[in-house]
């Protein structure tokens, strides 16, 4: 089960180091050069840390390892340090992801709800995590269903993912999924959907989880590492969205 994981830590170089670290009620932030990564997830702190030294001048690829944690603000934090590098501009553009040199781009024009539109008419499609306006953007058009661990009216249990997602054309998941182990198991259960998309800001835009049946990762690119250090820290009070742009890595069809 913990393939993928081991994946994503592997790919970090031992070079990366952390230079900023904030862990947040909201979501965890790590600095490592240039490149800063940011994840949240689930309010569950019931097991002991894996780490509980300084993580500040430690290796990327060692915090990264937390990720694996039970304790989930500890996996928030493992998460966040897998970002630092994937979601580093250099390293993602080497990947072969394309993003503006502008500081802020327009978030609708990489939306994955909005550039996918035309594809889902018709189709059967899930989400795996409330995402804003989503019943405007693509309930009229399909056959959807909302799941989710902390279901809205309408919306169905996580357990309902084991029944919905094998049928599935389409499927987004949250990256939140990542910190909560539970994407594995979707991954398996979503695998006869024309496409498999990972989206929020926590995405890794890493090539490896293309082996794993992703077939699109809808993440974020920091390019203000300071202004997205102060809102991680809570000293700004707005969306992180201000600090960089959302962008669509696709796995590519040879």
């Amino acid at each position: 089960m913990w393939e993928m994981y081991d994946a994503l830590i592997e790919g970090i170089p031992e070079n990366f180091m952390v230079d900023e670290l904030i862990c947040g009620k909201r979501r965890s932030y790590i600095r490592s050069g240039n490149g800063a990564g940011v994840a949240s997830g689930r309010l569950c702190e019931t097991r002991m840390p894996m780490l509980t030294k300084n993580l500040i001048g430690l290796p990327l690829r060692e915090v990264a390892v937390c990720v694996k944690s039970w304790n989930f603000f500890e996996a928030t934090v493992g998460a966040a340090a897998i970002n630092a590098y994937y979601n580093n501009p250099q390293v993602a553009r080497d990947h072969g992801v394309a993003f503006s040199d502008k500081k802020r781009v327009e978030d609708r024009i990489f939306d994955p709800f909005i550039m996918s539109q035309n594809e889902l008419k018709d189709k059967k499609v899930a989400t795996v995590g409330h995402f804003p306006h989503i019943e405007r953007l693509i309930e009229p058009i399909c056959d959807f269903s909302i799941i989710d661990w902390e279901p809205e009216t309408g919306d169905y249990p996580l357990s309902a993912c084991e029944y919905i997602l094998p049928d599935c054309d389409y499927v987004y998941i949250s990256c939140s999924t990542l910190v909560d182990k539970t994407l594995p198991r979707l991954l398996e259960l979503s695998k006869n959907a024309k496409r498999i998309t990972i989206v929020g800001p926590g995405t890794p835009l890493a090539p490896v989880l293309f082996d794993y049946g992703v077939g699109e990762l809808s993440g974020f690119i920091i390019k203000d590492n300071p202004r997205a250090f102060r809102i991680a820290a809570g000293a700004e009070n707005v969306k992180m969205a201000v600090t960089g742009q959302k962008v669509a890595f696709k796995k590519s069809v040879s």
